[in-house]
């Protein structure tokens, strides 16, 4: 027995909008009864490119009415461009959640908009089997919709992707493609991951980052006050600094090393900068 909570019951017990719109501005259609889902979710949108109304018919377990029936809440009120912006995490968040076996559900309800929506603007609607290959022949799912899965969900396993997509549900011969599929996707996040990491300085690079940053971001004003400051050196992540003029008697100097200069050189080169004050 699935663990559904109290919003998905009310849903799937109390659908709300289930009907048709028989002067449907648009209509969105996925899933098929041979695949043991199937959704058409109806949308009247006004002049002002907002959906007024919305309401769906649906073949399928209670995860997909209530997820259907959620759906329908949410978009109406939304301009088109709003409404495209809903994941099918935010359709099981607004149910409380889904138990994971029934994600696909979910995922089904975004489809649906994404059709209906692309139907009222003329934009024909890539058939799956155009839209990718075709990976698992029980469900119909395509390489295309696994890789969208896998990357909007963040999911990590062969049994994840059959929870979003229920591709590998039925024979299960298709789970070494999706396997490989998840092998594909996973080694692109963690490649982007690891060119997203800054890299790390040289103690040369750092230098002449520090030696740019004062004198052109610290020394003008500390000038403009009578003072100066000189780099003596740079050890990894310790600077060594020596005041001069106005600041070598001026009380506030060490305000002015630790408040002014470490902080900008924190900033602009190394979070890890250490300011040390010599004569």
């Amino acid at each position: 027995m699935w663990d559904y909570t109290d919003k998905v019951k009310d849903h799937f017990l109390n659908p709300r909008n289930v009907g048709k719109i028989d002067d449907a501005s648009a209509i969105g259609e996925v899933g098929s009864l041979a695949c043991g889902d199937a959704l058409r979710l109806y949308l009247k949108i006004d002049a002002a490119d907002r959906i007024a109304e919305a309401k769906f018919q649906t073949f399928g377990c209670g995860s997909a009415i209530a997820s259907s029936s959620a759906l329908t809440e949410m978009v109406k009120g939304l301009t088109l461009d709003e409404a495209l912006k809903i994941t099918n995490k935010e359709i099981a968040d607004y149910l409380g959640g889904l138990p994971k076996e029934k994600m696909h559900c979910s995922v089904m309800g975004r489809e649906a908009l994404e059709a209906a929506i692309n139907n009222f603007r003329g934009i024909e609607t890539p058939k799956h089997e155009i839209e990718g290959e075709i990976v698992c022949e029980c469900f119909g799912v395509t390489d295309v919709q696994i890789r969208r899965a896998i990357e909007e969900n963040d999911l990590k396993t062969a049994e994840d992707v059959t929870h979003y997509t229920k591709a590998g549900g039925g024979c299960e011969r298709c789970l070494p493609d999706i396997q490989r599929i998840l092998a594909e996707v996973l080694g692109m996040r963690e490649e982007k991951a690891r060119a997203a990491q800054p890299k790390k300085l040289t103690n040369l690079h750092r230098i002449q980052l520090v030696q740019k940053v004062i004198d052109e971001e610290i020394r003008p004003s500390l000038q403009a006050d009578g003072g100066d400051l000189e780099l003596a050196d740079v050890d990894g992540t310790t600077v060594y600094v020596s005041l001069r003029g106005a600041c070598t008697h001026c009380p506030s100097s060490q305000l002015t090393l630790k408040g002014g200069v470490e902080t900008r050189l924190k900033e602009l080169v190394d979070p890890d900068i250490r300011v040390v004050e010599v004569q």
